[in-house]
């Protein structure tokens, strides 16, 4: 039911159903922590393919194996997919009407807030585990690479995770007195 939810009121793309995904997930169900989700939610924005499908599936394996696998895919899916179908229907026979036109635009600043608020929470998220600065320089930096650079934010979460796995390694080293 979590991500049959999330899949039916996430109008508006996979980035609107990542937060409904995430309150059903760790807040409802408690099946990871917020810091589990946000590692999950970054490794899938480095894959290719749908984000929703892919967060999906691993809850779905790390909850119950192949059957939670499917099941948590299925329910992603299928909303996404009844709905496609009955809303192009719908809006393809009304699209010259005004309140057809107003919906649309609508969907477009609430997908907006959406994705703001989950952006707010990683960065209260991130200020917890590393301090305010480090979030704040780090935000910064991504910003820059990403828009004057041009670099894609999957390369960039790719380089950051190498960074963090190899400076974790390299303080366990430390600790283990190698």
């Amino acid at each position: 039911m979590a991500f049959f939810r999330a899949g039916m009121l996430g109008y508006g793309g996979g980035l609107s159903a990542i937060p409904l995904m995430q309150r059903e997930v760790v807040t409802k169900f408690e099946w990871m922590t917020d810091e589990e989700f946000a590692d999950v939610l970054a490794l899938a924005n480095t894959l290719p393919g749908p984000i929703n499908t892919k967060i999906a599936g691993y809850i779905g394996w790390k909850i119950d194996r192949w059957r939670g696998m499917l099941n948590a895919l299925l329910a992603t899916i299928l909303p996404t997919l009844v709905l496609m179908i009955l809303l192009l229907t719908v809006l393809n026979t009304y699209k010259d009407r005004p309140w057809v036109q107003g919906m649309a635009k609508g969907v477009i600043p609430v997908a907006g807030v959406m994705i703001g608020v989950l952006a707010w929470d990683f960065l209260r998220l991130s200020k917890k585990l590393m301090g305010w600065l480090p979030t704040v320089m780090l935000t910064i930096i991504s910003l820059v690479v990403m828009q004057m650079l041009g670099i894609h934010p999957a390369i960039l979460i790719l380089i950051l995770i190498i960074s963090a796995l190899l400076s974790r390694e390299k303080k366990e080293r430390r600790v283990d007195g190698n």
